[in-house]
């Protein structure tokens, strides 16, 4: 086993592994990371919201190095890497809890960051300009960054609009909002820039007013967040409910492709 320092090491053991390479952070916060025998893991403490041991690699390759790692870590991380792969190595970690899935999606198989930020940028204009006044009742200047005085009213509009979000004003990791107000001034929808690594751009908490729905709303906040991000970091990603169909649609409207992952708990004893 040996400890990776840098981000290229990372990069090289993991081939370029997008998840892998979000979960490395830049290596900055307390990260670390590991390889052994075509196996690479990533401990990430609180990237969101949870103590994140990502992993890469052959399946008894990845079980033996989370064996190794985790004595230093501790039972809090939880593991998160493709579906098949967390469900064989939580086959041989006695301890283990049974892994829940979920969809990870990024853009990195795209046409490239240029393609993604033009693209989304274009779309969210044309998606706000159609919902103008005479087509929706929305005015105001459509899609844009939120100022920090906003955080109450993005709050308040998250406990309706998806009260399960796991990015919501004052979490850690979550740099600012964006959303379009309605006619009061209010946001009626938004998304963040959260846990953003230096080479992924990550986006999280996006929501809808209830009112506000079937509009394209949703979509244009999450273009216009996409085309910043992918301008700022190359590539854009983020987690979403395998159920959640109508969002994923979405998102593969902007460009993103869908990968199978899952996350399971670990105990003290799975290590050795």
């Amino acid at each position: 086993m040996v400890e990776l320092f840098t981000v290229p090491d990372v990069l090289a053991a993991s081939g370029g592994d997008c998840m892998v390479v979000w979960a490395a952070q830049g290596l900055r916060g307390g990260v670390r990371a590991w390889a052994l025998d075509g196996a690479v893991a990533v401990a990430s403490p609180q990237l969101n919201r949870r103590d994140r041991l990502t992993v890469r690699g052959p399946v008894a390759a990845v079980a033996e190095l989370v064996r190794r790692v985790l004595p230093e870590l501790g039972p809090s991380y939880r593991l998160l890497g493709e579906r098949s792969l967390v469900a064989g190595v939580v086959e041989r970690l006695p301890g283990a809890r049974p892994p829940v899935g979920f969809e990870w999606m990024d853009t990195a198989a795209d046409g490239g960051a240029d393609s993604v930020e033009g693209a989304a940028r274009g779309a969210a204009v044309a998606a706000v300009d159609r919902l103008g006044a005479g087509a929706g009742g929305l005015d105001g200047p459509g899609v844009a960054w939120l100022p920090a005085e906003a955080d109450g009213e993005v709050a308040a509009l998250l406990a309706v609009a998806s009260p399960s979000a796991w990015a919501v004003p004052g979490v850690a990791g979550i740099r600012r909002w964006a959303g379009i107000r309605g006619p009061g001034g209010e946001p009626v929808a938004v998304a963040a820039d959260a846990w953003s690594a230096p080479q992924v751009g990550f986006v999280a908490g996006v929501g809808t007013a209830p009112a506000w729905r079937g509009r394209g709303l949703g979509e244009a906040v999450c273009r216009f967040v996409f085309g910043e991000l992918a301008a700022e970091h190359g590539t854009v990603a983020l987690m979403v409910d395998t159920a959640n169909r109508g969002a994923i649609r979405v998102y593969e409207r902007l460009g993103m492709r869908i990968r199978p992952v899952a996350a399971a708990e670990l105990a003290a004893r799975c290590g050795g």
